[in-house]
């Protein structure tokens, strides 16, 4: 090959490569975009549509999009078993917002915080539901410690 068709190769693949580094370094520490799937979130997601939601920051394993409801302390009514439950220091109670469907902490109990890798803040995809999600908690389902 011709030093003009390195030079010239070398001038494409190197700003490439550094954008692709800044968008690893980016992605890593301070959001990721996440696929939605199924219906455990229904109605803030379809999750039959491609939707896609900004997380911050990125967990590189498994994610799984719930709803985080009460943290230690707190104490959590499960209308399913009519049972009320404090949540133990260092975890927290994640639900879905389809609970007819979602497998959350009303199936496997609270979750240690430090499971916990970023919170949803923007639904990115598709265009007709681009913006943010709402905070919110089941009304009445919820006792916060300090209010005991």
């Amino acid at each position: 090959m011709a030093a003009g068709a390195w030079a010239a190769l070398r001038s494409v693949v190197k700003p490439c490569i550094a954008a692709s580094l800044i968008g690893l370094t980016v992605s890593d520490r301070y959001f990721s975009v996440a696929a939605v799937r199924g219906a455990s979130m229904h109605p803030t997601f379809e999750g039959r549509t491609g939707e896609y939601a900004l997380v911050t920051p990125v967990d590189h394993q498994r994610k799984a999009i719930k709803r985080v409801i009460g943290l230690p302390g707190d104490w959590i009514s499960v209308p399913e078993t009519k049972e009320i439950r404090k949540i133990p220091e260092g975890h927290c109670w994640v639900e879905g917002d389809n609970g007819s469907v979602s497998r959350d902490s009303r199936t496997y109990g609270p979750v240690p915080l430090g499971l916990v890798q970023g919170r949803v803040t923007h639904v990115v995809w598709p265009p007709r539901k681009i913006g943010r999600v709402d905070k919110r908690v089941p009304e009445g389902r919820v006792m916060p410690q300090r209010n005991l």
